[in-house]
């Protein structure tokens, strides 16, 4: 019985995991955080956290991990956002950097201090500190 009952936590469980994360380095003062706070960084309203400066870093283009962050944290669309950045940029705000691919979004930020991205789960190891989940 108590196999049966492991074994459908298991899978309820899976059913309920976050498909992606926000992260630091692993080295990072930075603690877990919600999302609102995730947002502000991600529009550059909040430049640090304790003592450490932020460098939120994108993912380049339009592709499902970029969209689903922008849906699910920024709560945002591609339109509204650009219009946001238009507006910030008369303002001398610039938008994230960019990273080409998840590894080389993966490599910026297990070297860079300070920086902080996003990526699927499965990405998540001992280089890296997650944040928030979603």
């Amino acid at each position: 019985m108590k196999i049966i009952a492991l074994i459908l936590l298991m899978q309820l469980s899976a059913v309920y995991a976050a498909d992606f994360v926000v992260v630091v380095s692993k080295d990072s003062s930075i603690t877990p955080m919600e999302s609102a706070k995730i947002k502000d960084i991600f529009l550059k309203k909040r430049n640090f956290e304790g003592n450490e400066k932020l460098i939120p870093v994108n993912l380049l283009g339009e592709g499902t991990v970029r969209k689903k962050f922008e849906e699910k944290i920024l709560m945002m669309g591609r339109d509204e956002l650009n219009r946001y950045w238009v507006k910030n940029h008369f303002q001398g705000i610039s938008p994230p950097i960019t990273q080409a691919s998840l590894l080389s979004l993966k490599r910026f930020i297990v070297n860079v201090q300070g920086a902080i991205g996003y990526f699927p789960s499965e990405m998540v190891d001992d280089e890296v500190k997650i944040v928030y989940e979603f």
